[in-house]
């Protein structure tokens, strides 16, 4: 399992992705699961992932080949991130039709799960959820996030902190602590934690980090957090019920 976030806010993009994959509790490993699209000064596209990872990584190989072979639409040439998404849809559908019974002879499940942010010069950033049959939603002023993976843990912070208009940094401690509440009820989420923080219209992918367990900023947050949560509890008025 994973856990994958992208927010889309007036300021720009938010995207969190952990890096943790297992095939059972000796088979641990580290994957990047943010795949990053640019072309500087006139796109920005990146693509987070779960589910299972030979499917995923099949689809974002693909994407990849499309764009090193240069014949016909692809991510770095296609017009608007709806056309992109379609992409991405159509490339889901192929590793579909060429893995799905095969996988289904092995019982194992067509996983996957992706999130497309971005943003192509002529149009506002915008954010979709692309699922395993490769149809596609997008998010809205309303609605300003889309969560993949394990996404239980850390939903309910970010529906009480997060709107299209929050201060991105504000967003960033967010979906740490969104994270933090993850990684702490599911063994299969972990850290490192790869972030990225895209700015409207600056068409560079330029601020990534990587996020440690052992991060100061990452651990002062946690702690803080945690002794927040104890002190208002703490503060709450007890029942009067059967006294």
């Amino acid at each position: 399992m994973t856990y994958c976030v992208a927010v889309l806010l007036d300021e720009g993009l938010v995207l969190a992705s952990d890096t943790r994959t297992n095939a059972g509790v000796d088979q641990v490993a580290i994957f990047p699961k943010m795949h990053v699209f640019e072309v500087r000064g006139e796109r920005v596209i990146t693509i987070l992932t779960a589910g299972n990872l030979a499917i995923t990584q099949a689809v974002v190989n693909g994407l990849r080949e499309a764009v090193k072979l240069d014949d016909g639409l692809h991510l770095q040439n296609i017009a608007s991130m709806f056309d992109a998404a379609k992409i991405v849809g159509d490339e889901v559908r192929s590793v579909f039709e060429r893995d799905a019974e095969h996988l289904k002879n092995h019982k194992t499940e067509f996983s996957a799960s992706i999130l497309l942010a971005g943003q192509i010069k002529g149009e506002k950033p915008r954010l979709f959820s692309v699922y395993a049959a490769g149809n596609f939603i997008e998010t809205s002023q309303d609605t300003p996030y889309f969560q993949i993976g394990e996404i239980k843990y850390g939903k309910p912070i970010i529906d009480r902190v997060v709107k299209y208009n929050s201060d991105m940094m504000d967003a960033v401690k967010c979906l740490l602590i969104s994270f933090d509440s993850t990684i702490r009820s599911n063994v299969s989420v972990a850290a490192p934690i790869d972030l990225m923080l895209y700015r409207t219209n600056s068409f560079h992918a330029d601020c990534h980090q990587r996020i440690t367990e052992n991060d100061p900023y990452y651990t002062a947050v946690r702690q803080g957090w945690g002794a927040g949560l104890k002190k208002v509890f703490s503060e709450l008025p007890s029942p009067d019920w059967c006294n």
